[in-house]
């Protein structure tokens, strides 16, 4: 009885194309992270200077208090 032969995996070089794609997959999804954070802290800072304009918020302390 002779043993069983064992399949060993063969190494096969990355595919250049394959390597491309998934780069440019994950830079892309970064990028629309980056952007989606930089809309939301544009979108805070214009609501926080409407409100000043408006008058509803103040950056001076009282003293009164």
């Amino acid at each position: 009885m002779g043993a069983p032969k064992i399949g060993h995996a063969a190494y096969k070089a990355p595919s250049i194309l394959k390597e491309i794609f998934y780069g440019i997959t994950i830079g892309l999804a970064a990028g629309y992270l980056w952007k989606m954070h930089h809309w939301n802290e544009q979108r805070r800072r214009r609501e926080f200077y409407d409100l000043l304009d408006a008058g509803k918020i103040t950056t001076v302390v009282d003293e009164d208090e």
